[in-house]
C-alpha cells in the first residue's frame, strides 16, 4: 500500500526543522551506549527463561501499539483481531492467551489482567502504558515463583515505571493514515537542593485511522502523575493514571470474501463496531531492605469502564438485524500485597526467608446485550459480580555451597464468587475455590561462568464467574454444567545459561507444562465452555550480544509442541490445539554511536498453527521486519523514522475456526475461515526534544 502524500508533505516539514537545528547546533554529540538491552547475566535469576529488559530498549525499537512492549519478552507474540483501543492478543509457549488468560501482567504493582470481564477472562489491556516511561520489564516465565499467583501459569510480567527523567521530554510523531501522537513527560525535585520527593508527570495524546477502509478514529488521552522519593534501601511512591478512548473496530472477516475479491483486504462486514474505554488509577508502594531483612507494601485502586460492539457471525443467528452484540462492564477493584523477608543464617549458611500476603477485591457490573448499530435489542445478561482473591506464600532461598541454592515455597489461594443475576434467579449464586501450589528452583553454578536450572512449580487461573456460577444457558435457557473456580497447571524446565564467550548471554530452556482443563470464554455468549486437559513441551534459546560498544544483536528461538492430553477431546476428531503457535523467531540488531546515527533492524517470525482441532484448517507463517532509524541533530533534539512492515508483506494478525453467515440470505458457512489482517507499510516520522 502506497505511503499517502500528505504524511510525505509532513516528513518533508520535520526533514527542514531538522536541517535547521542542525545549522544552529553545537555540532553533533556521540550516543552512548551502556550495556545491553537485557540484565539476564549469570547470577541474576532463579530460572534460564527468567530475566530483565531495560527500558531503553523501547526507545531504540520501533512499535506499531503499545501492547508490543511484551514483545519484548521472549518467545512472546503480540497481535490484534479488532480496533487498538481494546486488549491485544497474547501468544507464548504454545498458549493462546487470548486476551490475557495464563500470563499475569502489572504495572507498577497494579495487577492489569482482569477476571470476570465482559469480553474474557483474565483481559489484559495495556493501552494506557506509555513506553517512554518504562524503566524496566521483569519478567518470568512458568508456575515456579511463589510470588505469582493467578493467570500465571505460563508466566508473568511486572512493567516499572521511572521515578525521573534525566531530561524533560517533548516528542511529535505523525504518520500514515492520519497517525498523530503527542508526548510531554518531565520530572523535578520539589527541593531547591535536589533532595527529597521528585515528581514525574506525562501526557499522552494520540489519535489513528488505520489502513482501514473504515476509519478507526481511535482517539486516546492519557496521564501519569508519579511522586516518589528514596532509593533501593529505602522509598516510597504514589503513582496516579487516568486513561480514556474510543474507537471503531475492523474486526476479523471471512478469508474467502478477501481471496475471492468480493471485499478489500482491510475491509470491516459491520462498520458499527467498537468501543471505548476509560480508568483512574491510584496507587502507592513502600519498601525497605537491610542486613535484617526486607519489606514491602503496595496498595492500589482503580475505577474501570468498558464498552465493546463486535460482531463476528454477521447474520447466522439474526438474519434481520445481525448478529452485533455489546459487552459492558463498570468495575472498582482493591488490593494490595504485604512482603516481609528474613535475612538469616540456616545450618551455618545464608539463607532468606519471605513470607507475602496479597487481596484483591472486584465489584462489578458487568452484561451482554443483542445491539443493532450499537442499538440495544436486548439484554441476555445483566449482573452484578463481587470476587474475592486472596493468596498467601511462604518461600526459601538457602546458598548450600558456592556451587548450589535451592529455593523452596508454596502458596495457598483461595478465590470467594458472589454472582446476583437481574436477567435469570438461576444463575445467581456463590462459589468458592482453593488451590495449594508447590514450588521448587534448584540453582547449580556458576562454573566457567555458566549455571543450571532446574525448575518445577504448580500454578493456577481463575475462571469467569458467571461459568462457575451458571445453571442455564443465558440464550437458550438450556441447563449447563458450571467449571471449576480454580484450574491448576504443573510445570517443569531444565535450563542453562552461560557467559563463557565474553560479550555474549546465551540461554536455553528445555520446558514442560500440563493444564487441567483448556477453558475457553464464549464472549458473545457471556459463558465458559470446558475443553480438554493439555499437555505442552518446548525449548527456548535466547541469545544477546554485546559485539562492541556501538553494535548490539539480540537472536530467539522458540519452539512448542501443544496437543490436548486425549486423543479427540472435546467431541471433536484430532488433538491440536487451535491457534497454539509452534515457532517464534527474532533476530535484531541495533548500530548505535556511528555519528549520533542510530539504527535498529528487527525481523520477527511467526509459525504457522492449527485453526481446527483435526488440523484440516490452518494459517502460514508469517515474517515481518521493522527498521527505526535516528538521527541525533543537536544534544537536545533528534528525529526518528520507523518503517513498519519494511517489506511490506501481506500477512494476519490473526486467523479463527468460525461459522458465520455474510448476508441475511446466503447460507451459514459452518466451519469458515475469518482472519484479521496485518496492517501494511507504514512510515512514522517522530521529533524527539529535551528540555
Amino acid at each position: 500500500m502506497a505511503i499517502r502524500l500528505k504524511l510525505s508533505t509532513l516528513t518533508l516539514a520535520l526533514w527542514a526543522l531538522s536541517r535547521i537545528a542542525v545549522a544552529e547546533g553545537d555540532g553533533i554529540s556521540q550516543i552512548t551506549v551502556t550495556g545491553s538491552h537485557y540484565k539476564n547475566g549469570v547470577g541474576t535469576s532463579d530460572a534460564a527463561s527468567q530475566g530483565v529488559i531495560n527500558g531503553y530498549l523501547l526507545t531504540d525499537i520501533p512499535i506499531l501499539r503499545p501492547g508490543e512492549v511484551l514483545e519484548s519478552v521472549p518467545g512472546m507474540v503480540v497481535s490484534q483481531h479488532s480496533g487498538d483501543g481494546k486488549a491485544n492478543q497474547y501468544f507464548l509457549r504454545g498458549y493462546n492467551l487470548d486476551h490475557g488468560t495464563d500470563f499475569a501482567t502489572s504495572i507498577d504493582s497494579v495487577p492489569v489482567n482482569i477476571p470476570t470481564n465482559a469480553h474474557g477472562q483474565g483481559y489484559t489491556d495495556i493501552n494506557y502504558l506509555i513506553p517512554e516511561l518504562v524503566q524496566r520489564i521483569d519478567y518470568r516465565k512458568g508456575p515456579y515463583f511463589a510470588e505469582n499467583g493467578d493467570f500465571s501459569s505460563a508466566g508473568s510480567a511486572n512493567i516499572k515505571y521511572r521515578n525521573s527523567l534525566d531530561h524533560n521530554i517533548l516528542d511529535l510523531t505523525v504518520g500514515a493514515d492520519n497517525y498523530r501522537r503527542a508526548l510531554l513527560a518531565g520530572s523535578t525535585h520539589l527541593s531547591a537542593n535536589q533532595s527529597g520527593p521528585t515528581v514525574l508527570g506525562g501526557l499522552e495524546l494520540l489519535q489513528n485511522n488505520g489502513p482501514w477502509d473504515s476509519p478507526e478514529k481511535l482517539h486516546k488521552i492519557n496521564g501519569l502523575l508519579k511522586l516518589s522519593d528514596g532509593d533501593t534501601s529505602q522509598g516510597w511512591s504514589i503513582d496516579g493514571v487516568g486513561y480514556k478512548a474510543h474507537w471503531h473496530s475492523t474486526d476479523q472477516v471471512p478469508l474467502e470474501l478477501i481471496e475471492s475479491g468480493q471485499i478489500g483486504r482491510y475491509a470491516a462486514l459491520d462498520d458499527s463496531d467498537g468501543g471505548d474505554s476509560t480508568r483512574a488509577i491510584l496507587s502507592g508502594e513502600w519498601h525497605r531492605d537491610d542486613e535484617q531483612g526486607y519489606s514491602k507494601v503496595s496498595a492500589f485502586a482503580q475505577r474501570y469502564h468498558l464498552q465493546l460492539w463486535s460482531n463476528f457471525t454477521y447474520f447466522e443467528l439474526n438474519p434481520i438485524q445481525g448478529d452485533q452484540f455489546e459487552q459492558f462492564e463498570t468495575r472498582n477493584y482493591y488490593g494490595g500485597q504485604l512482603v516481609q523477608g528474613w535475612k538469616q543464617s540456616l545450618f551455618g549458611l545464608p539463607s532468606t526467608t519471605e513470607a507475602g500476603l496479597q487481596l484483591r477485591y472486584d465489584t462489578t457490573h458487568v452484561g451482554l446485550a443483542n445491539t443493532d448499530k450499537r442499538i440495544r435489542t436486548n439484554l441476555v445478561t445483566d449482573d452484578q459480580i463481587n470476587e474475592t482473591l486472596l493468596g498467601a506464600y511462604l518461600q526459601n532461598t538457602t546458598q548450600w555451597t558456592p556451587w548450589f541454592k535451592s529455593v523452596i515455597g508454596g502458596r495457598q489461594d483461595r478465590l470467594q464468587l458472589n454472582r446476583d443475576s437481574h436477567t435469570n434467579a438461576l444463575n445467581s449464586g456463590d462459589a468458592t475455590g482453593t488451590k495449594f501450589s508447590p514450588k521448587l528452583s534448584l540453582i547449580f553454578g556458576p562454573w566457567q561462568k555458566t549455571e543450571l536450572f532446574l525448575n518445577y512449580g504448580k500454578g493456577i487461573h481463575s475462571n469467569d464467574a458467571r461459568g462457575v456460577i451458571n445453571q442455564v444457558d443465558a440464550r437458550t435457557g438450556e441447563s449447563v454444567e458450571p467449571v471449576p473456580a480454580l484450574v491448576g497447571s504443573t510445570g517443569k524446565e531444565i535450563g542453562l545459561r552461560t557467559e563463557i564467550i565474553d560479550g555474549l548471554q546465551s540461554s536455553v530452556a528445555v520446558w514442560g507444562l500440563d493444564s487441567d482443563s483448556e477453558l475457553v470464554y464464549v464472549s458473545e455468549a457471556g459463558t465458559t465452555e470446558p475443553n480438554g486437559a493439555s499437555k505442552r513441551y518446548g525449548v527456548e534459546w535466547n541469545n544477546h550480544i554485546i559485539v562492541n560498544k556501538w553494535l548490539l544483536i539480540d537472536a530467539d528461538f522458540a519452539w512448542t509442541h501443544a496437543r490436548y492430553a486425549d486423543k479427540d477431546a472435546n467431541g471433536d476428531i484430532g488433538n491440536l490445539i487451535p491457534n497454539a503457535v509452534s515457532k517464534v523467531g527474532l533476530l535484531r540488531a541495533t548500530l548505535r554511536n556511528q555519528g549520533g546515527w542510530s539504527t535498529s533492524l528487527e525481523t520477527r517470525y511467526i509459525g504457522g498453527y492449527p485453526l481446527s482441532q483435526d488440523g484440516e484448517l490452518k494459517t502460514p507463517s508469517s515474517t515481518i521486519t521493522n527498521l527505526r532509524v535516528q538521527r541525533e541533530l543537536t544534544p537536545r533534539l533528534s528525529l526518528s523514522v520507523d518503517v513498519l512492515n519494511l517489506f511490506n508483506r501481506k500477512y494476519y494478525d490473526i486467523a479463527y475456526q468460525q461459522d458465520y453467515q455474510v448476508t441475511p440470505t446466503s447460507p451459514v458457512v459452518p466451519s469458515g475461515i475469518t482472519v484479521h489482517p496485518g496492517e501494511p507499510r507504514e512510515l512514522r516520522a517522530t521529533l524527539h526534544m529535551k528540555f
